[in-house]
């Protein structure tokens, strides 16, 4: 998205007769001192060129010129206030975030019924859709902005064949362990719940540990419900033999400190990246599996998202506004902790072209294990600050 030049005063008076939303458009994109000349200037200087007077139109008096003046005046103060107090101007970067949170995700995974204490009996609770199940869950989320849900695990009967009277119930749970879900394993049964987690604030995050500090990523599951699920497989081994950071490029001159795209800027190289792989080797005890396409929004700075199916995985230092909508975000690092990203951006590397595309990778790739995170332990990376 680009913003509008600054148009002249001529321009402005045609667009209100034929373009109207342009002028919330200005409001939008000039800065505030801006919006108010060009807001004063139409309702003063520019009247609508369409509208000539008439002919046999009577002229104005002396008194009357000090009455329209004012009028105008009490006009311009009014839109001014509501431009001003009632509504603040947005930046390029918040636009997206704002239409984008209005689709929040609700997704589960099929043929999976999970364990955990009873907040809400299903057989005593019936709802049409599992969207609309994971959606109550949420609901209770409001009870207590600053702690955890008082639901974290909603469980679903989809499968009207197979559930048959329990078509409909949905069941609210709340685990012991939010990062270690409990799980009913029924060896040759069908099952016919689909299953999801919801995380509160301060909950559902993990950390990717590394020598330069710890990145504490906060996990979507109601987005990525099959990425996390193998996300928290990872988190209980012990080690992550060949979990690691193998690409680094920095924003370079493309992208400011924020993330925010400069005007008139290349899209890289550098891609203002660091990339690296989840799958731990040796015969550790998870097998990775393709994960399915799950949500795929705008990429933005902090982003933690797969390479096509993974395990490749990549962290995004900017906002990449330019890129498809064709990667699935699990998760986004927490803003305090993206020094950390960057500093690994700027390691030593070397050249390589990947399908004519030139990239830079580590000289030395960065080890990085998953390590849990709990509330009230957000202060370990102060030393390494520090350092």
């Amino acid at each position: 998205m680009q913003r509008i030049r600054l148009a002249p005063p001529f321009l402005i008076s045609d667009m209100h007769s034929q373009h109207p939303h342009l002028l919330l458009y200005f409001h939008l994109h000039l800065p505030l001192h801006d919006s108010i000349f060009w807001v004063v200037s139409f309702f003063f200087f520019f009247p609508n060129p369409q509208m000539g007077r008439k002919k046999n139109e009577p002229k104005r008096t002396v008194c009357s010129i000090p009455l329209i003046f004012l009028s105008a005046f009490l006009v311009s103060c009014g839109l001014i206030y509501a431009l001003v107090v009632l509504r603040a101007p947005l930046s390029e970067s918040e636009l997206l975030p704002l239409v984008e949170d209005s689709k929040a995700c609700c997704r589960g995974v099929e043929n999976l019924e999970l364990w955990g204490d009873v907040v809400k009996w299903g057989s005593d609770f019936k709802l049409n859709t599992s969207q609309e199940c994971c959606n109550a869950c949420k609901s209770t989320c409001t009870v207590n902005d600053n702690g955890p849900c008082l639901c974290d695990t909603w469980v679903f009967c989809a499968n009207p064949h197979n559930c048959g009277s329990k078509f409909g119930e949905c069941w609210l749970k709340k685990q012991k362990d939010s990062l270690a879900p409990e799980q009913i394993n029924a060896e040759g049964e069908v099952v016919s719940w689909t299953s999801g987690l919801i995380f509160g604030k301060g909950e559902g995050i993990i950390g990717l540990e590394t020598e330069f500090g710890t990145l504490r990523v906060k996990l979507f599951p109601d987005c990525a419900p099959h990425s996390v699920a193998y996300i928290l497989e990872l988190l209980q081994l012990q080690l992550c033999v060949g979990c690691q950071f193998f690409r680094a490029e920095s924003i370079g001159q493309s992208w400011d400190s924020k993330g925010n795209h400069l005007k008139n800027a290349a899209f890289g190289p550098p891609f203002a990246l660091i990339q690296g792989t989840l799958e731990a080797q040796g015969g550790e005890g998870t097998i990775f599996k393709k994960i399915p396409i799950e949500d795929c929004p705008t990429i933005r700075r902090g982003s933690v998202a797969w390479v096509g199916s993974g395990p490749e995985f990549f962290i995004s230092l900017a906002n990449h506004w330019e890129w498809k909508k064709e990667f699935t975000v699990f998760g986004s690092v927490l803003p305090e902790d993206m020094h950390i990203a960057e500093k690994i951006s700027t390691l030593p590397t070397k050249s390589d072209v990947w399908k004519n595309v030139n990239v830079t990778l580590l000289k030395k790739p960065v080890p990085l294990m998953l390590r849990r995170i709990d509330k009230g332990h957000e202060n370990f990376n102060t030393k390494a600050n520090s350092a």
